[in-house]
C-alpha cells in the first residue's frame, strides 16, 4: 500500500491488487456501504457515507477512508 493510492471496489469485490488482510477488515463497511448503509460512528464523520477503518495487521498498520461515488 503506498500514501495516496486508490481503489475502487464493486460490491462485495475485492479490487485487484488489494491486500487480502486489509480486504478482511474493511469489507464489511465497503458492503453496508455499497447497499445504501453509513453513519457507522454516529455523527462523528462528517460524511455519514463514508468510514475510516484500519487493518488489523499490527506490524504494518494502514488506515482506509472508505466513502461513496456516485
Amino acid at each position: 500500500m503506498k500514501l495516496g493510492q486508490v481503489f475502487i471496489a464493486n460490491g462485495w469485490q475485492k479490487p485487484d491488487g488489494f491486500c487480502e488482510s486489509a480486504w478482511d477488515s474493511i469489507s464489511p463497511f465497503v458492503m453496508t456501504l455499497a447497499h445504501g448503509g453509513g453513519n457507522f460512528y454516529d455523527g462523528w464523520m462528517k460524511n455519514p457515507k463514508s468510514a475510516m477503518i484500519s487493518c488489523n495487521d499490527g506490524f504494518r498498520p494502514v488506515s482506509f477512508l472508505i466513502e461513496v461515488i456516485e
